[in-house]
């Protein structure tokens, strides 16, 4: 017959058991725990995202391209679509808009036009903001036409485009080019022409450097 066993030796055994259930009730109940959720973002940086996805200008317009004649500005007013509008400017450098009327766009930077723009619309709206956007700068091109590789209009670079820069943006020479009798076309204020004679040959030799003009919008030059 099997003797009982003593309580002072059933008692030892029962600690280790009682702390690991306890152990495990423990992780179980920070598991089921609800998750802090993230805070909401600041009221400003919500206003600013609404504004971004409005079309709210999110920084100025370029303050270094002069706007010309033919070309074609994007100019946007925070929430106000009848104004907001793709306007050409006119060859007398003028624009229409609603509210607005007509005003001077050429020989503006974007960022006079936007600000000429609110000040106008101010006794119309509060606080208008206002964008402008040169969508197709066609008064910035030059135009190489005759025997090189690819010739059209080509839009100038900010730094300064030289009668070389033109020629490689075109490509090159093509076969029997004559390189010594390159020439410039350039159209003065009353309407008439200058004619700028261009050596390739003697350019590149280091021969009068002087004949590597920067050229102007609406130049041509021309390589028989």
């Amino acid at each position: 017959m099997t003797k009982p066993m003593p309580a002072h030796r059933i008692t030892p055994l029962l600690f280790p058991t009682l702390l690991i259930l306890m152990s495990i009730g423990a992780v179980a109940q920070s598991e089921s725990a609800p998750r802090s959720q993230a805070p909401a973002p600041p009221a400003a940086e919500k206003q600013t995202d609404d504004k971004a996805r409005d079309g709210s200008p999110a920084a100025h317009s370029d303050n270094s391209y002069v706007i010309g004649a033919d070309d074609v500005l994007a100019i946007n007013v925070w929430k106000e679509p009848e104004v907001s509008r793709s306007v050409p400017v006119r060859s007398d450098g003028k624009i229409s808009l609603p509210l607005v009327g007509e005003l001077t766009a050429g020989g503006q930077t974007p960022l006079q036009l936007e600000q000429e723009i609110a000040k106008r619309l101010a006794s119309y709206i509060s606080e208008p903001e206002v964008t402008v956007i040169v969508q197709d700068s066609k008064s910035q091109r030059i135009n190489i036409l005759g025997m090189v590789v690819r010739p059209g209009a080509y839009l100038l670079t900010g730094s300064g485009t030289t009668v070389l820069d033109a020629i490689a943006m075109a490509g090159g020479f093509k076969d029997f080019a004559k390189q010594k009798a390159i020439y410039v076309l350039r159209q003065n204020a009353d309407g008439t022409q200058k004619r700028i004679a261009f050596n390739y040959k003697e350019v590149i030799k280091g021969h009068d450097p002087d004949q590597n003009v920067r050229l102007l919008p609406r130049d041509t030059v021309v390589v028989p």
